[in-house]
């Protein structure tokens, strides 16, 4: 069996999902912290740098032009790669003008360019997500996923901690150069990559594009079951980070302390809880793993409760943050391949385009509730009640696996 992971872990195909993680995980942050570190040192007022969070909505909206990856093939490179090309191109080029745009002295001209740059982003996740689909079989997708999370998980490195070094020393234009220089990964891995197969049944009118997916997905038994428990797996995951900085900071934790502990082990953690799910996830399937990780991350939110009771403890600290960064990584290996098995290959796209926003509804709904919870109930209560939370999602499982083998058979 060894041999047989290392054998798909070193595949073109891994590699590929790997790269193109990279490509998808770079830009994120250069129109979130970094932009917002540009528009600080450039004296911004605070309140419009906060309204600057809205530039993000074409990550959560970008099912509405997803269609439009389904329905047209450009006259080269193929289906995917071609659309894929196209928005690479345009998303460098955008990088490169956000980075030519003065916050202090035109901040609307910043913001319809943070804008572009977001389109353009979540237009390349939609085909990206399509292309790793229709790439790789079923039984390859728990370790494309994680790859691709961890390449994601680099990409964001680069840009996050990387730009904001680099700024200290060069120029927050030629910052956004050379990120979107990087880039140039993305473009050259889908010139050598090779194109999926054509499956039968694409659309053939836009009509079809926008229309048949949603049919397709709510003809099948339980779909709503299976749209909720998307929603649910992660809930108590989502919860528990959403306040994890105030929390370490109420203890008594440096920003130096915060920063090097969740660099140092908080990354490298979840890189491997990655890599080590996509293993399991080879070996005995998706559904289990979902048990598995499921049971798992819950477990690991309870560290932070027996953090809060020993207070302030670098020791302490590193055990949490690995817990539940390596659980995590683990889990959302799983739950990145499952709802990739959940869609139709003639709609990739638009389908898990739709998925992938529901995923992140619970992230936004959320973060609003939580901070009374954690003044009402205390730390320690708040990480118990983020465990508890992560109970329904499992609830959902029998009957998820159930339709997992029906649409198998």
């Amino acid at each position: 069996m060894e041999t047989v992971f290392f054998r798909q872990m070193f595949s073109p195909r891994m590699l590929v999902s790997f790269l193109m993680g990279f490509a998808c995980g770079a830009p994120l942050l250069l129109t979130s912290s970094v932009l917002q570190a540009w528009m600080t040192e450039q004296g911004v007022d605070l309140s419009v740098i906060g309204l600057y969070s809205l530039v993000g909505l074409p990550y959560t909206l970008k099912f509405l032009w997803a269609p439009v990856f389904d329905r047209y093939t450009l006259p080269f490179l193929g289906r995917r790669r071609g659309w894929m090309l196209i928005t690479q191109f345009a998303l460098i080029l955008a990088l490169v003008a956000l980075g030519l745009t003065n916050p202090a002295q035109t901040p609307w001209l910043v913001a319809v360019a943070a804008c572009v740059v977001t389109f353009f982003s979540a237009s390349q996740d939609i085909v990206i997500d399509a292309y790793r689909r229709e790439d790789l079989s079923d039984n390859q997708l728990g370790l494309g996923s994680s790859l691709y999370v961890n390449g994601y998980r680099l990409g964001m490195l680069l840009a996050g901690s990387g730009g904001l070094i680099l700024a200290d020393h060069v120029s927050f234009a030629q910052v956004y150069v050379l990120m979107a220089g990087s880039l140039l990964v993305g473009v050259v891995t889908t010139l050598l990559c090779r194109e999926p197969p054509l499956v039968k049944g694409t659309p053939r009118t836009f009509r079809e594009a926008i229309i048949n997916p949603f049919v397709d997905y709510f003809s099948r038994d339980r779909a709503l079951l299976l749209l909720l428990f998307i929603l649910l797996y992660k809930l108590g995951d989502q919860m528990a980070s959403t306040l994890t900085t105030p929390f370490y900071l109420s203890l008594g934790f440096s920003k130096t302390e915060i920063g090097a502990v969740a660099k140092l082990f908080g990354f490298w953690s979840a890189i491997a809880g990655g890599l080590v799910g996509g293993a399991i996830l080879l070996r005995i399937g998706i559904i289990r793993s979902l048990w598995i990780f499921g049971f798992l991350q819950a477990a690991a939110i309870l560290s932070f409760s027996v953090l809060a009771l020993m207070g302030h403890s670098l020791v302490g600290l590193a055990v949490a943050i690995v817990l539940e960064q390596l659980t995590s990584g683990m889990g959302t290996s799983a739950y990145v391949a499952y709802m990739a098995s959940l869609t139709n290959k003639r709609f990739t796209a638009t389908q898990y385009a739709l998925l992938s926003s529901c995923m992140g509804i619970p992230r936004v709904i959320i973060a609003a509730p939580a901070g009374w919870l954690a003044e009402s109930l205390g730390w320690p209560l708040f990480f118990v009640g983020c465990a508890v939370v992560a109970v329904p999602g499992l609830l959902l499982l029998p009957m998820v696996a159930a339709q997992y083998r029906q649409d198998a058979q």
